[in-house]
């Protein structure tokens, strides 16, 4: 045993390659089967157990391997190390040693490190929560692979088994060499697919149709191995990656897979690849891939003997599910919050140092000056940056929720109104999903309701698979016609059931005249080489040369504009008495052909008008046939100048991809790697990518973008993989999911841009109060509370209006705009700061305190000194509120604030509160006295009222200017 396990690691490492899945799934399609049964090492009877058990030993379970996360606790940990929160937790730090430690006995405040603590606290949960959420994507693809499959084992022990050198899979190449002549290096092993697909046998039960001693046994699909002999029959789910080796009307569902509702059927047949110029080989698309089964996939219909090439994380889901678990791709949220955090903890970074030697300087008191640097950093953070945008986005969750779209990743509301394009799947999305009958055509193009109703007897009385097209059929005939008088009027002789080679079926039929009539539908090719003449409305003649080339010209015209042609037959009397058969289909005479297509939606067109209208650009990536691509997309009004093909994709070089991706709007015959690509090259463009899709094929694409949609109807890979489910399958509330996702950025940005700008404004201000006055314009703790004042005042933003202009055009983030903003708008805050320091100093505090700064610096008066800055300091404060407050509702719009562009009943009662509570302070007593404030005499609400409505003036008319200059003002 010890020897077949060496000897089977051996060979494991030299042909079956684990590096390059399609290579893998390549050769096993290209190859014959003797070819591929001897790089797999199956045998002609099953393996045998104790081989099969080796394999199972040294290569693992059958099954994909699930994401290996951190411990929960180091999870938690690493919310916390943005450097954004690490510097809040230094200043925490700062101001815990000099407001508690080298704070005087009775003196210690641990005021600024509790706030600061508190807010680094819900930053680093919330993003904690959000990460959490993240991929259960490789969990679901986990789901999709259980059970048992049927496998044929032999009960040999080989322990004298030996491998010959053989070449890797991914050469293409075979070298046959000595094998051991147990293997099956020259036979392929051959059953009766439909005796062997038709049961499962019991487990360990002996099937005497098998060579030898050879065996049927039911296992889990964890202990299939390569080189398992598969026996599949209807309703099986397949274990792993196999190739055909024998089937019988084999039709599998592989929607999980590629989205695409209709079964495709399975040959044994070798698929002939495709060579460029300089002889390499095209990578095979899953569609071309007719003879593999892959492992989640159904089988719908048939039967089939297959051989194990792939297991576990070899196979095609095993390798998406790689792809899933690899870090998410940081989209245009991430990227643009990190850089307007590091934007803001720059600017704190060099202000805050400089405020500390201008003040220690000027001042001499080195620790007051260190606590009022402290707090001028922490009030120029926006501290409740991490609450506003979470609330913004939860707030937008719970809006697109009532849009029939459901968000799973807070942070993609906001990509979502960022986007400029928006990749699409085309089956369900801009099309129907359904087939329906577009035409009904005799030979000479016309629309004749006489071919219908034969085809409607074809598709009505045929017992076989019913497949969409039948029903497309019957439900057309029902429309025009009362299908009950046809179906009373004929009567169902035999049939001649559809097949591959084929390509068409027939029934035959008794009409009341008791004339039997069989009717023929299928490819127009293999109905053309059955007939011999041509029914020209009732007029029947031979067929000839040129009006066979006439109709093969209509059909090709048919499928340029995106439609499926099947053609119809018929022939009378084919035979008085007996059974019927192939034999029958001789000699029929052509009736017309019927064109089907997969409709679009009917709102795709207007959905995508409106996208369009909104500044995203809608681009199709599929898999499907090109000519089928370009006529749905014509239909539903997206311009097709330029095509890509997936075969052009992958030749491409990634500066050329790039450059071809813009002038693209239609991507046909692509793998799920080249859906992939195409998003990355736009997303390296500076474009923010949007992908909606609902396959298996679809999850390389929806991870690489910015943000992954899905509907709730999409395999469960799918919709795991995205970011945004969609309730309904229409691109209409897609489109109002991008506006709801821009008016969530705006309302961030309003706090944003406000905020910095006029804390920005305060440091000046700060600046200037340092070098020009002989104490601290306000203290640390005032300082401080006004500003977690104006923060609180910001928690209504999120249910603030946006005005309709902004939400024309996508919006992302820009930390250059930020820092251009604060440098127009900040200056204008502290011109005003700058006259309410003249005010106070010349005016208010001399009125109170009995005399100038400087007279009472003479006299000595300490009291008089005191009250004069608690008078000062007063003014300030309160006027800093009104000011952030009046800027807040001068730039959250582009109008004019209050007659143009009203804010939100929420915002304006939050708002006026703060104003009011904060004006108020300083006649409460106790609490004026526990913060240093006094009591102001009405006529300083007289001054300030004429200072803020000057301020609004002005900040009216420098926003005017800042829109001229740069188009937009958030």
């Amino acid at each position: 045993m010890a020897k077949t396990r060496r000897a089977i690691q051996n060979q494991t490492n030299r042909t079956l390659d684990r590096g390059d899945l399609g290579a893998l799934l390549g050769f096993a399609a290209t190859h014959s089967e003797q070819s591929v049964c001897r790089k797999a090492r199956a045998y002609a009877g099953g393996l045998p157990i104790d081989i099969a058990q080796a394999k199972l030993d040294l290569n693992g379970p059958n099954a994909v391997s699930e994401t290996v996360e951190d411990p929960t606790v180091i999870r938690f940990l690493k919310c916390f190390a943005s450097p954004f929160t690490l510097i809040l937790l230094a200043l925490a730090a700062i101001s815990y040693i000099t407001n508690v430690v080298l704070a005087p006995s009775g003196e210690q405040d641990p005021t600024t490190v509790i706030i600061i603590a508190i807010m680094v606290l819900i930053s680093g949960i919330i993003d904690f929560v959000q990460s959490s959420r993240g991929a259960s994507a490789a969990a679901a693809l986990l789901q999709m692979v259980t059970a048992t499959t049927r496998v044929r084992r032999r009960p040999i022990n080989f322990d004298d088994f030996e491998v010959s050198h053989t070449e890797t899979l991914h050469d293409g190449s075979v070298t046959d060499g000595a094998s051991h002549a147990n293997a099956a290096t020259d036979s392929v092993p051959h059953t009766d697919a439909a005796t062997d697909g038709a049961s499962h046998a019991s487990t360990g039960t002996a099937d005497t149709s098998n060579t030898g001693s050879s065996f049927d046994k039911e296992i889990p699909f964890a202990d299939v191995v390569v080189g398992d002999l598969v026996l599949l029959a209807s309703g099986d789910m397949v274990p792993a990656d196999c190739r055909v080796l024998d089937a019988k009307d084999l039709f599998v569902n592989e929607t999980a897979l590629t989205g695409e509702s209709e079964p495709v059927e399975k040959f044994p047949t070798v698929v002939h690849a495709r060579r460029r110029a300089d002889g390499t080989r095209y990578p095979l698309s899953l569609s071309e891939c007719t003879n593999l089964l892959f492992a989640g996939t159904t089988v719908q219909s048939g039967s089939a003997t297959a051989v194990v090439v792939a297991t576990g994380d070899d196979t095609y889901v095993g390798r998406m599910s790689a792809l899933l678990r690899q870090p998410a791709t940081k989209t245009s949220f991430d990227v643009g919050l990190a850089s307007v955090s590091k934007v803001l903890v720059a600017f704190m970074l060099v202000m805050c140092p400089i405020v500390f030697i201008v003040n220690g300087v000027m001042k001499g008191a080195w620790l007051d000056a260190l606590l009022f640097s402290v707090s001028v950093a922490v009030g120029i953070t926006p501290q409740m940056l991490p609450v506003i945008v979470t609330t913004c986005l939860s707030r937008g969750a719970t809006q697109m929720a009532k849009q029939d779209v459901i968000v799973k990743t807070p942070s993609a509301i906001q990509n979502l109104g960022a986007i400029d394009i928006l990749c699409t799947d085309k089956t369900g999305t801009i099309t129907a999903d359904e087939v329906i009958l577009e035409r009904h055509l005799n030979v000479l193009g016309e629309e004749d309701e006489y071919v219908l109703r034969y085809a409607f007897l074809n598709s009505y009385f045929q017992t076989g698979l019913r497949n969409l097209i039948d029903s497309a059929i019957i439900n057309a005939t029902g429309q025009l016609t009362d299908i009950n008088n046809l179906i009373n009027s004929y009567t169902k002789v035999d049939e001649v059931p559809f097949d591959f080679e084929r390509r068409r079926m027939s029934v035959v039929v008794e009409d009341i005249t008791n004339n039997t009539h069989m009717i023929t539908k299928g490819a127009v090719e293999e109905i053309l080489s059955v007939c011999t003449s041509v029914n020209f409305k009732t007029h029947i003649s031979p067929l000839t040369n040129a009006q066979r080339q006439d109709i093969l010209r209509r059909v090709h015209d048919l499928n340029h504009e995106g439609m499926r042609v099947v053609a119809v037959a018929q022939k009378d009397n084919p035979r008085p008495v007996g059974e019927f058969g192939v034999d029958d289909e001789a000699d029929m005479t052509l009736i017309g052909y019927l064109a089907f297509l997969d409709p679009p939606k009917a709102s795709a067109a207007e959905a995508i008008k409106k996208l369009g209208e909104k500044g995203v650009c809608v681009k199709v990536l599929t898999g499907d046939n090109e000519g089928v691509a370009a006529a749905v997309c014509k239909k539903v009004g997206i311009t097709v100048d330029a095509l890509l093909l997936g075969e052009e994709v992958e030749n491409l070089s990634e500066d050329a991809l790039r450059k071809r991706v813009e002038q693209t709007q239609l991507f046909a015959k692509l793998s799920p790697m080249q859906k992939a690509r195409v998003v990355e090259a736009l997303r390296k463009n500076s474009h923010v990518v949007g992908f909606m899709g609902d396959g298996i094929n679809d999850a390389a694409a929806m991870r690489a973008s910015d943000v992954g949609i899905s509907v709730d109807t999409a395999v469960d890979v799918a919709k795991e993989s995205a970011d945004i489910i969609l309730l309904q399958k229409d691109l209409l509330v897609l489109e109002r999911g991008v506006e709801e996702g821009r008016r969530t950025y705006g309302n961030t940005i309003k706090y944003i841009k406000a905020t910095a700008s006029s804390n920005f404004g305060n440091v000046l201000s700060v600046m200037v109060a340092s070098i020009l006055l002989p104490f601290l314009p306000m203290s640390a703790l005032q300082l401080l509370l006004l500003g977690l004042a104006y923060t609180l005042t910001c928690i209504a933003i999120p249910w603030d209006t946006v005005d309709g202009s902004f939400l024309a055009r996508p919006r992302s983030w820009d930390a250059r705009s930020i820092t251009g903003f604060m440098l127009w708008i900040g200056p204008v805050s502290s011109l005003f700061d700058v006259l309410t320091f003249a005010l106070m100093f010349f005016v208010i505090s001399p009125a109170i305190a009995g005399g100038t700064w400087t007279e009472l610096a003479a006299a000595g008066n300490t009291t008089g000194q005191a009250l004069f800055i608690a008078a000062f300091q007063t003014g300030w404060f309160v006027e800093s509120m009104w000011t952030q407050t009046f800027v807040l509702h001068a730039l959250r719009t582009e109008k004019l604030p209050f007659i143009q562009s009203r804010p939100s009943a929420a915002l304006m009662i939050l708002t006026v509160a703060g104003i009011a509570a904060v004006s108020v302070l300083p006649y409460l007593p106790k609490v004026s006295e526990a913060l240093g404030l006094i009591g102001l005499p009405i006529s300083f609400f007289g001054w300030l009222l004429a200072l803020m409505l000057g301020y609004l003036v002005l900040i009216s008319i420098v926003k005017t200017i800042y829109i001229r200059r740069h188009g937009s003002l958030l």
